[in-house]
């Protein structure tokens, strides 16, 4: 057996076969009287997810390879051999694990319970905070209640052209399958690219009860699609890009402006010294407006 095959052995099956068995069970972990030493209260930890063991009472811990070499006294290659003559399975872990896998995409997945027009007071504030008026929100998103590891949630929900959610409150930000880009089709020539929804609402913010250029949006809910869209954005005339003023926003836009400087165009000059639109919103949206209400 080599040093990989050792290190996919369930710990947990090992030391089954020593003869050692769990004093308590927390998935993922199983706590052992320590077969390293004496003692009264179990402190000899398994990671059965990571398979790797910590023995809490003498700090030490490691692999099943450091925990062999430990318990055998014995060196690498030695307890190789003595694994050679075991009837443990180095596939066993590979099981463990797909349990595991199954279980944590089981217990992580967002249960839509119901989607209905926002009414939820907290709610109400906090697209407010975000300084979206009442009319935009409430023509762009919903109240979603949702289910998340038995428990039930609610949140602002803006829908994806795939059935899916990007979810946020003033406490957490989720989404639920599929996760998908959200294409507003206007038939127009012209697009505008967001990375996510609350720059999208800010956007149409800026331009609330004014005349607005036609143009078709894009809201990407994760820059992971930047390219998936990239032949999408590239169909239409031109196509303003309101990226995030950090490192990936960046990227995303010179990649762009290679391809066809002409076509693309870099938006951030306007929120130049904040991290995204919504945040220059919120500091100088307020102002913005008032200005191109007095513009003749």
């Amino acid at each position: 057996m080599n040093i990989k095959q050792a290190k996919s052995i369930d710990m947990v099956e090992y030391l089954s076969s020593l003869g050692f068995t769990p004093q308590r069970i927390s998935e993922p972990h199983y706590w052992y009287h320590s077969p390293l030493r004496d003692e009264k209260t179990p402190s000899f930890k398994v990671n059965r997810k990571l398979n790797v063991w910590k023995d809490w009472g003498s700090g030490e811990g490691g692999n099943i390879i450091d925990f062999g070499i430990k318990f055998h006294q014995c060196n690498e290659s030695h307890f190789l051999k003595i694994l050679d003559g075991s009837r443990v399975s180095p596939t066993l872990h590979k099981e463990v694990q797909k349990k595991y896998a199954d279980f944590d995409e089981k217990e992580n997945t967002i249960k839509i319970l119901r989607v209905k027009p926002i009414a939820s007071l907290p709610l109400i504030k906090y697209y407010r905070s975000r300084r979206i008026p009442d009319a935009i929100a409430q023509a762009y998103l919903k109240e979603v209640n949702y289910e998340l590891k038995g428990r039930k949630y609610y949140a602002l929900g803006f829908g994806n052209n795939e059935g899916g959610y990007e979810l946020r409150n003033q406490y957490a930000k989720a989404a639920s399958s599929p996760k998908a880009p959200t294409f507003i089709d206007n038939g127009a020539r012209e697009l505008a690219v967001f990375e996510g929804f609350f720059n999208f609402l800010s956007y149409q913010t800026m331009l609330h009860k004014q005349p607005q250029p036609a143009r078709n949006f894009l809201i990407l809910n994760s820059t992971s699609f930047f390219n998936q869209q990239l032949p999408r954005m590239q169909e239409h005339e031109r196509t303003f890009l309101y990226l995030d003023n950090d490192n990936t926003g960046q990227k995303h836009t010179a990649q762009a402006l290679q391809i066809d400087p002409k076509k693309f165009s870099d938006e951030r000059g306007l929120y130049k010294h904040h991290e995204d639109l919504n945040k220059w919103l919120i500091e100088f949206g307020s102002e913005f407006r008032q200005q191109h209400r007095n513009t003749p």
